[in-house]
């Protein structure tokens, strides 16, 4: 019996190991200066045969005519651009779905503002490592499910635990608005019909009434301690920003209205299926949108075909700050970010635009753009370096990468998983 458990303890050790995180960067102890590189700014705009010096993890001079400083990288002919940012995403809150025990991106209740995803992150993800070697290295935890879900952080993704890993602690709340259609299944067919809801007053109701319930709270004085009523206190005193997830063109304006209404000042779209029909009203609000994933099929069968594909660019058309995120798709599938951008090009975006999608725009939509986002003197040298176009999945391959000023590893399960087989396959 002892040798049997010698042998499982043995086992599960081995295996552990195998999996191991990779150990976080130390931190920058000496200037680098990457030279010959073709600089992706992350405002729209990028510099052709540039060099880059930063130290002390902070950019210290970027331009074509810099003089190198410390240890130079000669990366001649290859492309540096700021890093990636997935906004709205469990990273760190699902290891694997099917396993209850390695999901906390929900909690029991339907309006718990008061939950905070940060401190249920785990630095040790296998999924949160997978981001890096696409460039991802910035993310907004946020917890999903409820009416109110809960409020995010966001976290770079090298660390040894949550504390290492925050950028911006508790910067938002997340409020998932009520459909005015629900879908259900035909008798005879496996697809989805939409029908009306009948409650879609009564939810907008309770969910509007526990906002005017919460601001009545901060009006208070000695009263007892409702958490709830607490953690909403940053959404009127701007401390907080609100993200509100609607798509369709009613509830994307009952949403903002009701709102405003409630003196929330910084607001935010997510997902805005429908918002190209409303662009005049989003517009007149300054509301962003964070944009769900290019590749996927029109939700409703009289949309057009390719609605999902062009809608970025539609908003961006119509003057709205715009920035992509993955929304219902798995967390692994956030490192596919650029790709969604590349789709985006194909429907007429300028490239350099469509970097700003992932970069600049997040980080000024998500408030960090003061730190992180784009390439410029004083930013953080978040940043990486790839052979060739970071939004096209055949020449996105990554030679180095910065968090911070910090050399990250780009090694994960699936990097070693490919040099592994790679081998198996040579010569055959």
């Amino acid at each position: 019996m002892k040798k049997i458990t010698l042998i499982l303890l043995t086992a599960l050790l081995s295996y552990s190991f195998g999996w191991a995180q990779q150990i976080p960067a130390v931190k920058q102890s000496e200037a680098i200066s990457i030279t010959g590189i073709t600089a992706h700014i992350g405002d729209g705009t990028k510099l052709e045969n540039c060099n880059i010096v930063f130290e002390d993890g902070i950019i210290t001079a970027i331009g074509t005519d810099v003089k190198t400083k410390g240890k130079i990288i000669n990366a001649l002919g290859k492309h540096v651009y700021p890093g990636f940012i997935a906004p709205v995403k469990e990273l760190g809150l699902i290891e694997v779905n099917a396993v209850r025990a390695s999901n906390d991106s929900d909690e029991i209740g339907e309006m718990i503002p008061h939950v905070r995803s940060i401190i249920a992150y785990n630095a040790e993800s296998k999924i949160v490592e997978s981001m890096r070697p696409n460039g991802v290295l910035l993310g907004q935890i946020t917890p999903k499910g409820g009416r109110i879900s809960g409020t995010s952080s966001i976290v770079q993704f090298d660390a040894w635990n949550w504390e290492d890993a925050t950028i911006k602690l508790d910067d938002g709340i997340h409020v998932n608005w009520p459909s005015s259609f629900k879908r259900v299944r035909r008798r005879m067919a496996d697809s989805r019909s939409l029908i009306p809801n009948k409650d879609y007053q009564k939810q907008v109701t309770q969910l509007c009434n526990f906002i005017q319930n919460s601001i009545a709270y901060g009006t208070g004085k000695g009263q007892e301690l409702n958490p709830a009523f607490a953690a909403m206190q940053g959404l009127f005193n701007a401390t907080k920003k609100l993200y509100v997830y609607a798509d369709g063109e009613k509830e994307i304006i009952d949403a903002v209205t009701a709102a405003k209404k409630a003196n929330i000042k910084d607001i935010i779209l997510v997902g805005g299926y429908q918002a190209h029909k409303v662009t005049k009203f989003l517009k007149e609000h300054n509301i962003p949108v964070l944009v769900k994933y290019t590749h996927s099929l029109p939700n409703l069968e009289d949309d057009d075909y390719d609605l999902p594909y062009k809608l970025p660019k539609l908003l961006m058309d119509a003057g709205l700050l715009v920035a992509l995120q993955n929304g219902e798709a798995s967390n692994f599938q956030t490192r596919n970010l650029p790709f969604y951008a590349g789709q985006v090009v194909g429907q007429g975006i300028d490239k350099e635009k469509a970097v700003q999608m992932l970069t600049g725009n997040t980080a000024k939509i998500l408030g960090i753009d003061d730190t992180y986002g784009t390439l410029a003197i004083g930013k953080s040298a978040t940043l990486f370096i790839s052979e060739g176009d970071a939004l096209d999945m055949r020449t996105n391959k990554l030679t180095k990468a910065f968090i911070d000023g910090r050399a990250i590893s780009l090694e994960t399960h699936q990097t070693e998983l490919w040099k592994r087989y790679s081998k198996k396959y040579e010569g055959m």
